[in-house]
C-alpha cells in the first residue's frame, strides 16, 4: 500500500504564495503520477495540477502560470508552488498518485489518496 501525507497549507492573503508538499511512502516512487485536487465547500473535488513519471505537467485553466507542480525523486515529494493566491483558491488540497504513471486530469484514475490540507486565502 501506498501512503501520501500532505503539509504546508494555512492562511495566506491574496498575493502571498505557498508551498504544499506531499510525502509518499512507497518503494519506487518515481515510477508514480502524482496529482493535486482541491475541494472548496461544497463543491466537487477539482482537478489542479498533475505530473507524470516522465515529468510532463498539465494543469486546470484556472491556476496555469500561477501554480507549479514539481517533484524530487530522491525525497519520494511532489510539491504544489502557489504563487499570486486569490480567494477562490480557498480549499481543502489533496495529494494522488497514479500507479501506471500517467498524469490524468480524471479523479478515478488516482489509485492513493492523502487526507488533505486545508489552504485559506484572505481577500
Amino acid at each position: 500500500q501506498v501512503q501520501l501525507v500532505e503539509s504546508g497549507g494555512g492562511l495566506v492573503q491574496a498575493g502571498g504564495s505557498l508551498r504544499l508538499s506531499c510525502a509518499a511512502s512507497v518503494r519506487t516512487f518515481s515510477n508514480y503520477a502524482m496529482g493535486w485536487f482541491r475541494q472548496a465547500p461544497e463543491k466537487e473535488r477539482e482537478f489542479v495540477a498533475t505530473i507524470s513519471s516522465g515529468g510532463s505537467t498539465d494543469y486546470a485553466d484556472s491556476v496555469e502560470g500561477r501554480f507549479t507542480i514539481s517533484r524530487d525523486n530522491a525525497k519520494n515529494t511532489a510539491y504544489l508552488q502557489m504563487n499570486s493566491l486569490k480567494a477562490e483558491d480557498t480549499a481543502v488540497y489533496y495529494c494522488a498518485a497514479n500507479r501506471e504513471g500517467w498524469g490524468y486530469r480524471s479523479l478515478d484514475k488516482y489509485d492513493y489518496w492523502g487526507q488533505g490540507t486545508q489552504v485559506a486565502v484572505s481577500s
